[in-house]
């Protein structure tokens, strides 16, 4: 048997958010993905929507004791900002987001549980959205960094892990171009860009009040990165590759990381006739906001080629110069259509060792969503997940790779915990450690949870 040890102190846990696992119960104030669900719940998987998600909210104490049994040192969860916030414009918090979010941070704590907290988790409050329209306008980064300056206020001595966003590409991207998310806009590309400077300015804002408190902690922030990988070596695979490359992967973390806006993105606005939409003082705050360490979310690559079909759209978009390829042969996640292949965490290691300064960061989320579950309960009624355990072993093994070859990655969280609400998806394809009846709320150990368990006490993954 080979064993292959993870660095000390090596983070060990699960990612997922507070809209996905509290819900929307009892908050005061509905976010766009509350507000989607009121308006369209038929676009929602069983007609499942964001009232109790998977109950966290009252099941804390216990999941937390869950997590403990799956062998965690740590959690990522976000704070939801129409909970905790009454007043969006003056950042007054309400007492009752205050008391459950300082009783969960309790409750982690004295199971000895770290947690990172996330500000922003594809739930902007729906009043911003109304009254501003949304990421689409700078205001909305004022208020961010008001509602972050609340929470590092309230929770800045009890959390020394901290992230502003999970994913803004998502939001610019399947919001504004894909058309799968709340507003469900498609190929509005020149508002798309206006989402991605505004949340890349938001971050920069409540990273500089972050440092600003002087707070003993690290605040970084959580990125999905696809690799584009092209179809072929011809030029205009390539550059239907690098095009990918620049609008979806690079853009966010150069702003967080190196403060900037790369001149390849530039470029690439100008050739859509598209105007920056920032002013000089937007990029010396990007400079001033630059993170601490980040989180990397990584699930599958993307394969393309340049554009052979004609796309038909009103205004530019990225899709206008590639599109993806569907490579024969590879391996396939089929309940989610997404190409399995771990190497590509080893790449995302090396591009931050090699073009981000060797930044210290994480694997905040990978995972394998699978449909119908149940199917694979032994006669104890255990879920037999071996393939979640062999794609997590898959994965760990290129990650481990990376680490002994000098990459700074200090932990791995799976997705997730417990199977969650996944927005319109509802719970059609299941990620957890645990299983949960969406119906009862009941929850099940699946028979990854141990194994997870013995590679966090390890410490090292346990190879046959």
């Amino acid at each position: 048997m080979d064993r292959l040890p993870f660095p000390e102190g090596f983070l060990w846990g699960a990612a997922s958010s507070g809209p996905q696992t509290e819900g929307a119960f009892g908050k005061k104030h509905e976010s766009i993905m509350d507000a989607w669900f009121r308006k369209a719940p038929q676009d929602f998987y069983d007609g499942i929507g964001p009232e109790l998600a998977s109950d966290f909210y009252h099941q804390y104490r216990e999941d937390f004791q869950r997590m403990k049994a799956c062998g965690f040192n740590s959690f990522r969860t976000s704070i939801q900002w129409t909970r905790l916030i009454l007043d969006f414009e003056t950042g007054e918090p309400d007492p009752e987001g205050v008391r459950f979010y300082r009783d969960v941070i309790e409750t982690a704590k004295d199971l000895g549980i770290r947690l990172i907290l996330n500000l922003h988790h594809f739930d902007l409050p729906e009043a911003l959205l109304e009254k501003y329209g949304g990421w689409e306008n700078r205001n909305c980064a004022e208020l961010f960094a008001l509602y972050a300056r609340t929470a590092f206020e309230l929770f800045g001595e009890d959390i020394d892990l901290w992230t502003t966003f999970n994913e803004p590409m998502v939001i610019a991207e399947a919001g504004y171009l894909g058309g799968f998310h709340w507003p469900k806009y498609r190929n509005r590309g020149k508002a798309a860009v206006a989402v991605m400077v505004h949340t890349a300015l938001a971050s920069a804002l409540a990273v500089k009040e972050y440092k600003n408190m002087r707070l003993h902690g690290k605040i970084g922030t959580i990125l999905n990165l696809t690799p584009a990988i092209p179809r072929s070596q011809s030029a205009e695979d390539l550059e239907a590759a690098e095009i990918t490359e620049t609008f979806f992967n690079r853009f966010f973390i150069d702003a967080a990381v190196k403060g900037t806006i790369s001149e390849k993105f530039i470029g690439l606005l100008k050739r859509g006739g598209i105007a920056p939409m920032w002013k000089e003082e937007d990029l010396s705050l990007l400079k001033e906001g630059t993170v601490d360490f980040i989180g990397l979310n990584y699930y599958h690559p993307l394969r393309v080629k340049a554009r052979e079909s004609e796309l038909e759209c009103e205004e530019w978009t990225p899709y206008l110069y590639f599109e993806e390829y569907g490579k024969p042969g590879v391996r396939i996640n089929p309940y989610r259509g997404w190409e399995i292949l771990p190497e590509c965490l080893y790449d995302i290691a090396m591009t931050v060792k090699n073009d981000y300064g060797n930044l210290p960061w994480y694997v905040s989320e990978n995972g394998m969503g699978v449909e119908n579950e149940a199917r694979f309960r032994d006669a104890q009624g255990m879920i037999q997940d071996r393939y979640r355990i062999d794609f997590y072993t898959e994965h760990l093994t290129a990650l481990h790779k990376a680490i002994e070859e000098g990459s700074n990655c200090f932990g791995f969280h799976a997705w997730t915990a417990m199977d969650c609400w996944s927005w319109n998806n509802a719970y059609k394809n299941r990620y957890g450690f645990i299983s949960v009846d969406p119906l009862t709320e009941k929850r099940a150990f699946k028979a990854s949870a141990s194994w997870y368990k013995a590679l966090a006490e390890n410490n090292a993954l346990i190879l046959p």
